[in-house]
């Protein structure tokens, strides 16, 4: 057989529509994926909407921001869990004791009586969602050729848009005329549909490598790493000097536990899988950082109401898509990294611009335009990323490894929207007492202190920027032989 004729079926089955990731071979598992998908974007846009209702009818908005913090406490946990689940035994029974989980928890926080029964309940859901997000990964890595991944992954962001846009409207609605608690039980019940079409193409999922023992020493650090994170988040909620006992238990906690759940030279940003992960981090809480006082700012600031400075940030949504439907196509593989690289770049610009909002000068439509810029560098950025890392892992490694990558989005939101809002506070945003919802209620806080929040955003936007310029596999010595360091090394 001549070399042209090898060559011909490869590129005969990457030009066949029915292969694609709506054709014949992979529509059912491609459309349970997006939908199971879009139901979590709709529930985590839904219960935001909700949440405050829900707090009051159970007279605990003292234990409001633990509802948010137990959900990601416990998913740090679960995605390693489930990394090492899904690698020795594949992803069908973590996937779908994860979404029997997230089922669970939206059930006990529905019908809670207790504001603590609610806090339980989004803990559970955190299990469930923590489990579920790994163990799409592992499904993509197994279950798609390497060339339509970034079309998947590209449709994860897709799967965002609409209930992102809708998920806030229908929530409203469904409190004002039924009642809060049925934007928790309704959502359990829609999950069926999606999980019967997955099933069978779950099931003829390829045998991954000869299943082994869990890893018991990595499942214990990620225990110790959301223990550490739950500490770090109770003692943000009161800074007192009594708070610092909490948070230096939970820094004991996290550093070098996480330093040996992530991939050897993560925090050195080491070519190849660990700057991948790292670059995840960075690119999430800075952006997430940035986003949580843009609404603030535009109430406070530029006297808009709440729900228009929430519609603000609507583009960025969209172009969030966008980006990631640009880094899905075929001409734009060769330059992934750079792609990359552009898209932090675009993040660090966006949250410089929306810095220049606090000029009353500016027109206030200046901040959406912003956030259509950052938005589209994101989509960009987290897409390639995961694709990324599927292409980087070794057979049996991707579910330990797509688990560093959650880990690593998590962590970065948690300590950079942390360090957030410790600048607000500093900057005089705030007293330690004080809170978001304070806020908007009465004074306005002064304006270097949200500037604060966005030049350390940017900041880190660019520092990624940076990262992003080493996502190339490290070659070894002489040879043109790329080199994955494992996880969980104290060289983190």
């Amino acid at each position: 057989m001549t070399a042209a004729e090898s060559v011909a079926p490869q590129a005969t089955a990457a030009n066949d529509p029915a292969d694609g990731i709506l054709g014949r071979r992979h529509r059912a598992l491609t459309l349970g994926i997006i939908s199971v998908v879009s139901l979590i974007a709709f529930e985590a846009s839904a219960v935001t909407t909700a949440m405050p209702v829900a707090a009051r009818a159970l007279d605990g908005i003292g234990l409001y921001a633990f509802a948010f913090s137990a959900f990601f406490t416990t998913s740090l946990f679960a995605m390693t869990l489930s990394g090492e689940w899904c690698d020795r035994s594949g992803p069908l029974v973590p996937l779908f004791t994860g979404i029997a989980a997230f089922g669970t928890g939206l059930v006990i926080a529905g019908s809670a009586q207790r504001m603590w029964m609610f806090v339980a309940g989004r803990g559970v859901q955190g299990i469930g969602g923590g489990l579920v997000i790994v163990a799409l990964y592992v499904v993509v890595g197994r279950a798609y050729p390497e060339r339509l991944r970034a079309s998947v992954m590209a449709s994860f962001s897709a799967a965002w848009v609409l209930p992102v846009i809708v998920g806030p409207l229908v929530a409203g609605t469904v409190t004002e005329q039924f009642g809060w608690r049925w934007v928790f039980l309704a959502i359990p019940v829609l999950v069926l549909l999606p999980l019967a079409v997955m099933l069978p193409a779950l099931r003829a999922l390829p045998p991954g490598p000869p299943a082994g023992s869990p890893d018991r020493r990595r499942i214990l650090l990620a225990l110790a790493v959301a223990a550490g994170a739950g500490l770090l988040q109770y003692a943000g909620q009161d800074l007192t000097p009594w708070a610092l006992l909490p948070a230096a238990a939970g820094l004991a906690l996290l550093v070098p536990c996480v330093r040996r759940l992530l991939p050897r030279g993560t925090f050195r940003a080491r070519r190849g899988l660990p700057s991948v992960v790292l670059l995840r981090g960075i690119a999430q809480g800075s952006f997430v950082a940035a986003e949580s006082f843009i609404p603030l700012m535009l109430v406070t600031e530029r006297g808009l109401s709440a729900t228009l400075a929430g519609f603000s940030l609507t583009g960025g949504g969209l172009t969030w898509a966008l980006g990631s439907y640009t880094q899905s196509r075929r001409r734009a593989e060769p330059y992934r990294e750079r792609l990359m690289c552009l898209g932090m770049g675009l993040v660090a610009l966006a949250v410089a611009l929306m810095a220049a909002v606090l000029v009353h000068g500016v027109p206030v439509w200046a901040a959406g335009a912003s956030w259509v810029l950052g938005g589209y560098g994101m989509g960009l950025t987290i897409s390639s990323g995961a694709v990324l890392l599927l292409k980087l892992s070794r057979p049996g490694e991707e579910g330990t490894n797509a688990a560093s990558l959650q880990t690593s989005d998590a962590l970065g939101s948690i300590l950079l929207v942390g360090l957030a809002g410790v600048l607000f506070v500093s900057f005089g945003g705030g007293s330690a007492g004080g809170s978001v919802t304070t806020a908007t209620a009465g004074a306005a806080a002064p304006p270097h202190a949200f500037a604060a929040v966005f030049a350390a955003a940017a900041a880190f936007a660019l520092v990624g920027a940076y990262v992003a310029t080493r996502l190339g596999p490290r070659e070894a010595a002489g040879r043109g032989v790329t080199s994955v360091p494992p996880a969980g090394d104290p060289g983190a």
